[in-house]
This record gives structure tokens, C-alpha cells and sequence, in this order.
């Protein structure tokens, strides 16, 4: 049975098990949820009306993004199938350790949630039903400049990864705010992966930031960090799992001449050499979105991150000036390079992206101005650890 939760007002115009709504100029958003076991399952949603051009963009969970302004013409429907990973804190033999705000959001309650957005929308949630046993999933691993935010503006680029993922894997986003190598294994979040991982799952590896805050005797990119990524590595492929390491995506930073300078130390390289002595694929997110920052320059690179004045949004009182962590364009532009990467770099993980997915230069960007993604309603948050 599903059960309609509605965030704006919402005309229920079928019954059980086929949940349909509207959108209009002032109702933009609805949730669908459901009790769920945990796992995999695949969700058809048939997009269309038959009074108006409807166009519809969908997120599930924790506003992780699976379709983008899909455009019906009125009258006729488009059929798609998406895949969604529900997940609870317990596994055998343990259970991960939840920060306090993430007990409140969707990512581990069990329920699947579903939102639909914008003024025309039009979806009718057609079937819920278990994923296919050979489903592969491929599990993200990492900080707050990953994870999977639950609150308007902060995007992490994993809530967008999910966009430019086919039919036939799906994505298991366990990044989560402020997270270092060790506090990751230490809340027992790489347990958790490495309870549900898979032979031939992926696990994309992208930490830095908060490794960076690390003090002590020894401590450093080429030595306890270096070190724990290689104990990562061998735990994935215990398992038969296939890991992918991602260098720390770049803060944004300008030097006074303009130039984009790097904030994160040895710990990009320390990533890339790891990879190469244990011939493991790499994504080199650092690099790219440092080729973005540059072909935006100094301005207009402010897009991509969070730089908004005081009361843009319900309850924010400061003015924004993060150069750490996402808008939702930021997001998706940092995806994109993750998913070059992958198309480029990692043929075996590449076989599983969408048919759609358009070959990607980091040095000339997406026009902002053209990508459109419809906030989900906000609901004021504490802004993400880590910087």
C-alpha cells in the first residue's frame, strides 16, 4: 500500500496501488512513501496528462535525483523505470552510528520516499516492486561534499550521481558529513557497505577534506591516510567488491591573479599514487573541478557553490559564502566529471550509465543559466560539517 505524505496540497485521483497528482503554479511538490525493506527496488512512474504539457523532475530518498524536468506532451505518457536503494542502521553484527540529524531524514527510515516537482507536473506512480537479484550496486563512500544533503542548498554531487545511472545498477550513497577515513570506519558506515557488498559491487572512495584536520605525531597524506585508503582497498576486495578511488573535490580558490590554486595539500596525490601502486581505477575529481572553477573565473565559479545573500531563503538570516559545498548546478557539474571519469576511466563500471549520458570537458562547463533543478521545499537545516 502506499501512502501519500502530501508537502504541499495534493489531489489524490487514484486509489491504491496507483497514486497519481497535480502540480500548479502554487502546488509544486508532493511525496510519495511506502514501508520498505531494506534493499533494492525498482519504481515505474508513467510521466503525462491529459490537459496540459506536463514537465515533472523527480527525487527519492534524501532528494537524491533520478529524473530531470522530464517533458510530456499533453495527451501522451513516457513509461520509465527507476532504481532506488532503501537501507536501515543495522546490519549483522552491528549497527552504524547516526548522527542525530540523520535519524530524521530519509535515508534510514525505512520508507520509500518519492517527490515530484513543478508547477506542471504530472506522475502517476504505476509499481513498487524488489530489483532483480542481478542489480549491481555501486556504493559512494565519502564527506559532506558527496553525501546525500537533506536540506535546501546544500547538494552533495552523489544526490545528483544517481541522474546518469541506467536501468541496471543502482546507487548506494553512505557519504555523510564531516566523515575523515577513520570516523567513516569508526561510526562502522564501511561495515555497513561491506555487509550488503556484493561481488563485482563498486564502491567509489572520495575523502580529503576532513583527513586534512587530522593532527598528530605521524599524521599525514602519504602516511596514516595513504595507509587507510589501502585498508579500504583491501577490505572491498575481500569481498569481490570493486573499488574506485576519487581525489578530494577541490575548494573553490583564487589566487590574485585569478588563478585557481589548490587548498587540500598532498592529499589529492597521495589518492593518485595509491591508486597507481595498487592499480586501482581513478577518478581525478580534484583536477576537474578545478578545470571548472577556471572556465568559470572568479564570479561566476560562485554559481557552483553556496554564496547567496541573507533571507534568500525561509529562516536563513546570514548571507551564504561557502566555497566548499554545492548548489544544486554545482552538484550536477561535479557529477558530470565523476561520470566522465567513469566513462573515460573505468570501462567495466562505465558499461552500467545511462544510454543518455554525453561525453563531458571540464574546462567548458554547463552554461548555469541552463541547468534547471527545482529545489525540494525547504526545510531549515544546520549547515554540513567540514569545510
Amino acid at each position: 500500500m502506499l501512502r501519500l505524505t502530501c508537502l504541499l496540497p495534493l489531489i489524490v485521483l487514484a486509489a491504491d496501488p496507483v497514486a497519481e497528482f497535480r502540480g500548479s503554479a502554487k502546488q509544486v511538490s508532493a511525496v510519495v512513501s511506502q514501508p520498505a525493506a531494506e534493499g533494492m527496488v525498482v519504481v515505474t512512474v508513467e510521466f503525462g496528462a491529459t490537459d496540459v504539457d506536463s514537465v515533472t523532475t523527480m527525487k527519492a530518498e534524501t532528494r537524491r535525483l533520478l529524473a530531470l524536468n522530464v517533458a510530456v506532451p499533453k495527451g501522451q505518457t513516457v513509461t520509465r523505470r527507476f532504481l532506488v536503494d532503501v537501507r536501515r542502521p543495522e546490519y549483522t553484527g552491528g549497527r552504524v552510528t547516526l548522527k542525530a540529524r540523520e535519524t530524521s531524514n530519509s535515508t534510514w527510515d525505512q520508507q520509500l520516499s518519492l517527490e515530484f516537482l513543478g508547477p506542471t507536473a504530472r506522475a502517476k506512480v504505476v509499481s513498487v516492486a524488489p530489483a532483480p537479484n542481478s542489480t549491481v550496486r555501486i556504493f559512494l563512500a565519502g564527506d559532506s561534499t558527496m553525501t546525500d544533503q537533506a536540506n535546501e542548498p546544500y547538494v552533495g554531487w552523489g544526490q545528483a550521481f544517481p541522474l546518469f545511472i541506467g536501468e541496471r545498477a543502482v546507487v548506494a550513497n553512505h557519504a555523510e558529513s564531516g566523515r575523515a577515513l577513520r570516523s567513516f570506519q569508526g561510526e562502522h558506515r564501511l561495515d555497513k557497505i561491506l555487509s550488503q557488498l556484493r561481488k563485482d559491487d563498486f564502491v567509489l572512495i572520495q575523502f580529503g577534506h576532513n583527513d586534512q584536520k587530522e593532527k598528530g605525531e605521524g599524521v599525514g597524506a602519504f602516511t596514516t591516510y595513504a595507509k587507510r585508503l589501502r585498508d579500504y582497498l583491501d577490505a572491498i576486495q575481500a569481498k569481490g567488491g570493486k573499488p574506485v578511488l576519487v581525489t578530494a573535490v577541490a575548494r573553490r580558490r583564487f589566487d590574485d591573479k585569478g588563478q585557481v590554486t589548490e587548498s587540500l595539500g598532498d592529499f589529492p596525490e597521495a589518492v593518485r599514487r595509491v591508486a597507481k601502486e595498487r592499480s586501482v581505477p581513478l577518478i581525478d575529481l580534484n583536477a576537474s573541478s578545478k578545470q571548472i572553477y577556471q572556465a568559470l573565473g572568479v564570479e561566476k565559479s560562485k554559481l557552483a557553490l553556496l554564496h547567496y545573500p541573507a533571507k534568500t531563503f525561509p529562516g536563513q538570516t546570514d548571507p551564504l559564502r561557502d566555497d566548499t559545498h554545492f548548489s544544486a548546478y554545482g552538484a550536477y557539474e561535479m557529477a558530470r566529471c565523476v561520470i566522465e571519469g567513469i566513462r573515460q576511466g573505468v570501462p567495466e563500471l562505465a558499461a552500467f550509465l545511462a544510454p543518455s549520458v554525453q561525453p563531458f570537458d571540464p574546462s567548458h562547463p554547463d552554461d548555469p543559466a541552463q541547468v534547471a533543478i527545482l529545489a525540494s521545499p525547504f526545510s531549515k537545516g544546520d549547515q554540513p560539517e567540514g569545510k
